[in-house]
Formats: C-alpha cells, structure tokens, sequence
C-alpha cells in the first residue's frame, strides 16, 4: 500500500514506486474512476506507440528496399484515388 497527501491546491504525488509499476512518466495522462463502493481507480490513459515524428524516425528503413523519389509517390497516389473514386 502507498500512501499520498493531498495539497490545499488538491494536487496529489503518485508515489514513485506506484508511477514505476504503472509505467507513468512525466506527463502521460491517468484516468480516475470512482467505483460503486467510493474507491477511487487510477489507470494510465493509453498512449500512441509514437509520440512525435522524432520517435518514428528511421522505424519505417529498411536497407534493401529501393528509395522512392516524391514524383513516383505522387503519382502512386494519384493512382489509387483515381481507381478508388472511379
């Protein structure tokens, strides 16, 4: 069990070894349930695999695939809509 203390701004400090357990970090948010027997639940709101495009950076590489110039991207896209909206 671990305990917390409530501020007079109503702001509480989740313990470290809680934080840890649930994988909290500076700024991820929590969701707070109140239960039917008025027990409160703190739950981790998921968060996305990638949090920037700096985290994803480099993820999608793969060194034997052939590089793909932004006209032929283009024009692959302007294929598959012309097929979709057809």
């Amino acid at each position: 069990m671990a305990l917390a203390t409530i501020t007079n701004k109503g702001q509480v400090t989740i313990p470290k070894n809680i934080r840890e357990s649930l994988k909290l970090n500076t700024g991820d948010k929590i969701e707070i349930i109140i239960t039917d027997k008025m027990e409160a639940v703190i739950r981790p709101v998921l968060k996305p695999a990638f949090k920037t495009v700096d985290d994803l950076f480099g993820k999608l590489h793969k060194p034997d695939r052939k590089a793909v110039s932004t006209e032929e991207i283009d024009d692959a896209i302007r294929n598959r809509m012309r097929k979709q909206f057809k």
